[in-house]
């Protein structure tokens, strides 16, 4: 196939090309033209600081005191005060003197020391020894429980048997000897034992 004949430009269209060439200006020249280059710097975004979830250590030196612990957890009201908001139910001049110290217990049971196992049968036999002998007032000694020195997460009772003990005395078979349960007084164990006031025997 034959080719086509290359097209020149009249005289009249050169004059055109050559008039429409002159009002144009080159594009890099052209003004407003922002020209972006690659030495242009890019600004980084900002940084945004997180807050650590570890705590920082306070500076402290070798032989130095540790701070105080935080204080224990607390299972419960403390007993005395749980036994103070029991009715009283023996004569109101007597209670008072035993609260003062003032009375004299007619029979002392020591459990400091023994474990849960031990210790129940004993003051069961105890209490039924002196409801038979028509005693009013016994001293059950519990001691007040050794002070353990770590302190976990789940909270555990210092004195099992400080707190076991008056729930025995309340419990059957014990129960329906007793009549009347409260802190001694200092001069007797305090915090540490307890007055047991038995009922009257017929």
């Amino acid at each position: 196939m034959a080719g086509r004949k290359k097209r020149s430009l009249t005289t009249e269209d050169q004059a055109l090309w050559t008039t429409v060439a002159k009002t144009t200006v080159p594009l890099r020249r052209a003004p407003g033209l922002v020209q972006y280059t690659a030495s242009k710097k890019i600004v980084p975004a900002p940084e945004i600081k997180r807050k650590s979830l570890v705590e920082p250590v306070e500076p402290f030196e070798v032989g130095e005191r540790s701070p105080p612990l935080l204080p224990r957890h607390q299972i419960s009201a403390f007993l005395g005060e749980q036994l103070s908001r029991v009715p009283v139910r023996m004569d109101h001049g007597l209670h008072k003197k035993m609260l003062r110290g003032k009375l004299q217990p007619e029979a002392t049971l020591d459990l400091h020391g023994l474990t849960l196992a031990r210790a129940h049968p004993r003051l069961t036999a105890f209490m039924f020894n002196a409801a038979n002998d028509g005693l009013r007032l016994v001293l059950v000694i519990t001691g007040k429980g050794k002070v353990k020195d770590e302190d976990g997460p789940i909270p555990i009772r210092q004195g099992v048997l400080r707190h076991q003990v008056p729930q025995w005395l309340e419990a059957p078979p014990i129960g329906s000897l007793v009549l009347n349960i409260r802190q001694a007084h200092l001069r007797h164990g305090g915090g540490g034992a307890y007055y047991v006031y038995l009922r009257r025997r017929n």
